[in-house]
């Protein structure tokens, strides 16, 4: 599950986004602009998919074979099928729809905290299916119902829609998903807004009665896209006392086609209800891309996440991460990443060896391939 961030940052860039130009949609746009091949399309729908694998090494060589707080790069010294997904999709015009089928560990884990077991069954293979109404005279508002993807982070579930293979704690600390209805419409012509009402993170059927409600804001321009995301809303299974607020902040920063930037910025406060306290996380990841030439480029990226009431990781410490990646492509549509990454915490929280939870950090190295088709 994800965090939420002190609000006076929020409060800051908000201030900051009447300064920018930009953005047509309510969702932060994929980090790494890498070239698609052609969309494969047929009767107005458009088909792409992907083949996503790496081996890691981790240098704790935990007998668990297991990466701690990692997506999806989460098994440790094997070879392992992250992600095989193949989409179906057809434009708002004035009816379409999105469909997402995932296959492999990754799809796995994106489910995994879908509370009901029985829902991790059917539907552990459903990335996304929603409908989408978009009336022609309604000034470019967007209508979907069903499941989609979370508005809030710099990160997205394809790996080759970002810059670093792994996903940072910011994205693997949640939400990955939503049910429910997602309303946005252009503002001006650099400003959309939008609405949500959804059962709540990660989970298609409801753990309890109330619903949870995202507001979301973007703004673009050539140089810098602000995007603020609010999801509000009672988390606890059978419980609709104690609210989580979790705040999400992205600025983009593009000063050149060779550089690029972005600061994600987190807060979020689950209340336990009944005066019973409340437990604080945020986290803060700064990364950038700098392009060489037309087929190789590297990622930097540093996180440090803070889990003060011990919600979200099961321990209250504060982490830190870096990770340098190099990415090559090595063909229209096929690319491979070279990752070294070090997570390390203030308490003992990572697997060495048979002594689970005993080490303050963990090393890993990391080869991936990933095979992509169609329209991103």
């Amino acid at each position: 599950m994800k965090y939420v961030y002190r609000i006076w940052p929020v409060l800051l860039v908000a201030a900051l986004s009447a300064s920018l130009q930009g953005q047509t949609t309510p969702t932060p746009p994929p980090a790494n602009p890498s070239p698609a091949p052609s969309p494969w399309s047929a009767g107005g729908i458009d088909f792409s998919g992907l083949i996503d694998g790496y081996y890691s090494i981790n240098t704790n060589h935990p007998v668990s074979r297991t990466n701690n707080l990692r997506f999806y790069d989460a098994r440790a010294n094997q070879l392992s099928l992250n992600l095989a997904k193949f989409t179906a999709e057809k434009t708002a015009d004035p009816v379409g729809f999105k469909l997402d089928l995932g296959f492999g560990r990754g799809a796995d884990l994106f489910n995994s905290f879908e509370p009901i077991a029985e829902n991790r069954d059917i539907t552990r293979n459903i990335l996304q299916a929603y409908l989408s109404v978009k009336p022609p005279k309604a000034g470019g508002l967007q209508f979907d119902f069903g499941k989609f993807a979370t508005s809030a982070g710099a990160e997205l579930t394809e790996t080759h829609l970002n810059w670093n293979y792994s996903r940072g704690f910011l994205y693997a600390n949640g939400p990955f998903y939503h049910f429910g209805a997602r309303m946005s419409k252009p503002v001006t012509s650099n400003w959309t807004a939008g609405v949500q009402l959804t059962n709540g993170w990660n989970n298609i059927e409801d753990n309890n009665s109330g619903k949870t409600v995202g507001l979301t804001s973007a703004l673009t321009g050539k140089k810098a896209s602000l995007f603020n995301t609010y999801y509000v809303g009672p988390e606890k299974t059978n419980s609709n006392e104690g609210y989580r607020h979790f705040f999400d902040t992205v600025l983009t920063l593009a000063p050149s086609e060779k550089a690029n930037f972005y600061i994600n910025y987190d807060y979020g406060v689950d209340k336990a209800g009944a005066g019973a306290g409340r437990q604080p996380f945020w986290g803060l990841g700064l990364a950038g891309h700098f392009v060489a030439n037309s087929w190789f480029s590297v990622s930097p990226r540093y996180e440090v996440y803070d889990d003060g009431g011990g919600l979200i990781t099961g321990k209250m410490q504060r982490l830190q991460s870096f990770t340098w990646t190099a990415e090559a492509k090595m063909a229209k549509g096929f690319l491979t990443r070279v990752e070294y990454r070090r997570d390390w915490s203030n308490k003992a929280y990572f697997d060495r060896g048979n002594e689970a939870g005993s080490a303050k950090n963990q090393n890993t190295f990391l080869v991936g391939f990933v095979v992509y088709f169609g329209p991103k």
